[in-house]
């Protein structure tokens, strides 16, 4: 069996970049890098999106539907990390949790569009609850959201990373800021649909003055859908009985919840950078009010991991090769 071509369209770029260095270090792929003078030469790029077996497009949004343009090669896969296709009908959406149908779609698929890195943290966390009838599917549900700074590409990434100021004792060089205020987040389509929600999310997003990281909390109440007295302890069997199979999602007993706080009060976004692992967190109080919480890697599982975990489904390689949990 020939070794298998992949081409990272955009290869310099943060998830980009993450890719590439996942795959250089594998023997069982050719790596096709495109030179660097030639980055932006639409011949060169053509060529090489028309030679590789499978191309990861790394671009926003205009620039991906671009490059799949320059694709007239019917045998080339392609795995698209922008927004647009999360939805399209044309294409599987690429996140192997959702259930053993979502991955072998995916392992069959030339086209995936890869999950944006809020709604898995989201969707693992709500989807197997309204599967399980704890949870109305018709609740109007709020999430909160902290990202590092690196899910905004590079512009946020200079604008977090420049020289430290002295009278914020040696911190990034922005807080912690709330954003789409007043608008849409371009990531509520797919929470909604892949979350099995009626209706969008309030989905507030927030970024932190962290490289990398994401913690992604959603209350529930009664009065967001939440079946009366449902215990953390349910939630979790819920998700364990659902997860049980997914090397990646790992579900934290409530009983361990209090070893994972930083001084037994803070969760931290970081604890699982570099890898493709999400833990889901549910906590409880004596009211009876519960927070789910998914923290995961926004460039790990949540962009780059993720992509490297359904490439290693599409090509037939074990999906945990090259990734850590």
């Amino acid at each position: 069996m020939a070794t298998p071509s992949i081409y990272i369209d955009g290869q310099e770029g943060t998830t980009g970049l993450r890719i590439r260095t996942m795959l250089e270090q594998r023997q069982d792929l050719e790596l096709l890098l495109v030179p660097a003078a030639e980055r932006k030469n639409i011949g060169a790029r053509s060529g090489f999106l028309n030679q590789a077996d499978l191309v990861i497009l790394c671009l926003p949004d205009e620039a991906a539907t671009e490059a799949l343009e320059l694709i007239d090669n019917p045998a080339t896969r392609v795995i698209d990390t922008s927004t647009i296709r999360r939805i399209h009908p044309g294409w599987v959406y690429g996140l192997p949790e959702l259930g053993p149908e979502q991955r072998e779609a995916i392992v069959k698929a030339d086209r995936v569009a890869n999950c944006g890195c809020y709604p898995v943290g989201f969707t693992l966390a709500v989807r197997p609850l309204i599967q399980a009838g704890l949870l109305d599917p018709g609740a109007q549900l709020t999430s909160n959201a902290i990202s590092g700074y690196s899910g905004g590409g590079r512009k946020m990434i200079e604008a977090y990373a420049q020289a430290p100021r002295p009278e914020r004792n040696n911190d990034a060089a922005l807080p912690l800021s709330l954003y789409s205020l007043g608008e849409s987040h371009k990531h509520v389509p797919e929470m909604q649909q892949f979350g099995l929600l009626e209706h969008p999310p309030l989905f507030v997003p927030s970024v932190a003055h962290t490289y990398c990281g994401m913690l992604v909390s959603t209350p529930l109440t009664t009065a967001h859908g939440i079946k009366a007295d449902t215990t953390p302890q349910q939630i979790h069997a819920v998700w364990q009985a659902c997860y049980q199979d997914d090397p990646f999602v790992h579900p934290i007993p409530p009983t361990e919840n209090e070893q994972a706080l930083r001084e037994g009060k803070f969760l931290d976004p970081s604890e699982c950078n570099f890898t493709n692992r999400v833990e889901l967190f549910v906590f409880g109080d004596a009211a009876g009010n519960l927070l789910l919480v998914g923290r995961l890697d926004n460039l790990g599982k949540g962009a780059s991991g993720n992509a490297v975990q359904c490439l290693n489904l599409m090509l037939g390689f074990d999906e945990q090769t090259g990734l850590s949990t």
